[in-house]
């Protein structure tokens, strides 16, 4: 029988977190290419080997987005070895940066919502 974990996160998702605490600094502080810019890390996903690390972002300078995904992967392989420096981990894992386009749903679903209220509140009641 299998034990099953009651201990809220489990190590990998530890990690992850720490990872991208680490890059958000990271980027913050030591990337110097000027595509990147000012991002937000939304969340890490890494496999459960640490080889690969999903790494979720959003910015609110979307009309550049395209140089901004070159910017990141022209810079994963710094990322990674100056990850490396601040986290000991078994296996440093290779970055892939995801654009994050949750954030613009949800603002599109919060304006639409407003509209359909909006116009709710503009009807006469019988």
């Amino acid at each position: 029988m299998k034990k099953q974990q009651t201990r809220g996160f489990q190590r990998g998702d530890r990690v992850a977190e720490q990872v991208r605490r680490d890059l958000a600094d990271l980027i913050r502080t030591e990337l110097k290419d000027p595509r990147v810019g000012m991002i937000s890390l939304t969340a890490v996903e890494l496999t459960p080997d640490y080889a690969h690390a999903k790494v979720y972002f959003t910015t609110l300078n979307s009309e550049h987005l395209p140089e901004i995904e070159q910017g990141l992967k022209r810079s994963a392989g710094f990322l990674r070895r100056e990850l490396g420096r601040r986290i000991h981990i078994h296996t440093l894992p290779e970055l892939h940066f995801i654009y994050d386009s949750s954030l613009e749903y949800g603002a599109s679903m919060t304006a639409l919502i407003q509209q359909a209220n909006a116009i709710s509140d503009q009807t006469p009641e019988d």
